[in-house]
């Protein structure tokens, strides 16, 4: 079995999803409220961290498209990523609800956590199958 065509293009589009979020909060982090009107923390310095984060984890996306199989582990991290984001931002939205800002990104991250999760296991099979061919 060879990998899904549809894989590589999953963590090109992450790479630019959270690359490009990440350089927007880090370099102009007060615009996105602005333009949203949604409150600002307290200082910027909570919203550019994480947005380094993200820009690191863009990084860790392009990686895997490069070779989704032989860096099939790093799909691990980025479920825990887009778990971590989801899980917080859902709780949050259907217990009090959140600004409309972020309910976008709960919905992407949650497809994109699911679709990692399916990108894990087909490639796990993919990698079985081509051990007992060898």
């Amino acid at each position: 079995m060879k990998t899904p065509r549809w894989i590589v293009p999953l963590f090109v589009f992450s790479a630019l999803y959270d690359g490009l979020l990440g350089l927007l909060f880090a370099l102009a982090p007060g615009y996105p409220f602005r333009l949203f009107d949604v409150t600002p923390p307290n200082h910027m310095g909570y919203v550019r961290f994480p947005a380094c984060l993200l820009l690191i984890f863009g990084l860790m996306f392009l990686q895997l498209a490069t070779n989704p199989l032989k860096f099939r582990h790093l799909i691990l991290y980025g479920i825990l990523l887009k778990l971590s984001y989801f899980g917080v931002s859902l709780a949050y939205w259907l217990k009090y609800d959140i600004p409309g800002m972020w309910k976008p990104f709960t919905i992407i991250d949650f497809a994109m956590g699911t679709l990692f999760v399916w990108a894990y296991l087909l490639l796990g099979r993919v990698g079985t199958e081509d051990s007992k061919a060898a």
